[in-house]
């Protein structure tokens, strides 16, 4: 299922190219998603691989009339670059956002708008704004069969990391409620297999998210104050140690979070939370 810079076909309309970038944040590596077979949209041409844009083109035909970028973190838009010049693709996305991972190359000839809306000759694509990730992220609908392309606001086998300040945690989770409002069939993430049952998905990310939550909530309030080190260790006591850095990222969000409720206080610089109940 997951062999790189092999079109899989998904439906008549999809096809996912997998992108050589393997990895613990990555999973089997970046998904890119070709759309159409006439008119062809590509959905995150993932990284500035040499074998990954070659597979990108091939797979194209010399038919891609659109580059969309979900976001513009390194391993979804730098691609965007070579397969525009070869190509003269519109591309289409946002611009990056402030989080210190970011593709600054990005430069889209169309900027995105909540329900910018793509009407191909064979598909229609609308485009859902979903900050939390990061800033400038968004999904796009694949409205003729309910296909989400989610770029990094779902993957499939992990959770998302959201790395402030571009990423928001309250956020996140209201651009989650958000998908609900849609009549989703099936997502297509940034890593990983195609999701088929996106209401669970949806519904047992934001339990999931909440639930983190509480033993924020639950950690600080036994320590009164601490650190983001000590934080970590009790709130993600579940999560294997070597991951723990990049759980500090969506711990200080879900800090943040409970900040701009008036729960919790930090003592900048020092990053040192307290409890406020």
């Amino acid at each position: 299922m997951f062999e790189h810079g092999v079109p899989f076909r998904l439906n008549d309309r999809v096809r996912r190219l997998v992108a050589p970038n393997p990895g613990m944040m990555t999973g089997p590596g970046t998904n890119t998603y070709l759309l159409g077979t006439e008119q062809v949209a590509v959905v995150d041409p993932g990284p500035a691989i040499p074998e990954h844009i070659e597979a990108i083109l091939a797979a194209g035909e010399g038919r891609i009339r659109w580059i969309i970028c979900t976001h513009t973190h390194p391993d979804h838009s730098p691609a965007w670059q070579a397969v525009a010049a070869a190509t003269g693709a519109e591309v289409i996305g946002a611009l990056p956002a402030d989080d210190r991972f970011q593709d600054d190359t990005f430069a889209p000839t169309t900027l995105l708008d909540h329900n910018w809306v793509l009407q191909a000759p064979e598909f229609t694509l609308r485009a859902l704004h979903t900050p939390g990730h990061v800033s400038n992220h968004y999904c796009f609908l694949l409205e003729d069969d309910g296909m989400l392309f989610a770029g990094d606001h779902i993957m499939n086998g992990s959770t998302v990391v959201i790395v402030p300040p571009g990423g928001d945690m309250k956020a996140y989770i209201e651009s989650l409620r958000l998908l609900l409002d849609y009549p989703l069939q099936s997502i297509a993430p940034g890593h990983g297999e195609l999701i088929h049952t996106p209401v669970q998905e949806v519904a047992g990310l934001v339990e999931h998210r909440l639930a983190r939550e509480r033993k924020v909530i639950a950690g600080l309030s036994a320590l009164g104050e601490g650190d983001l080190d000590a934080l970590v260790k009790v709130v993600y006591d579940d999560v294997d140690a070597a991951r723990h850095e990049w759980a500090k990222l969506s711990l200080s969000a879900h800090l943040i979070k409970l900040a701009s409720e008036g729960r919790a206080r930090s003592d900048a610089p020092a990053e040192r939370w307290t409890w406020l109940g």
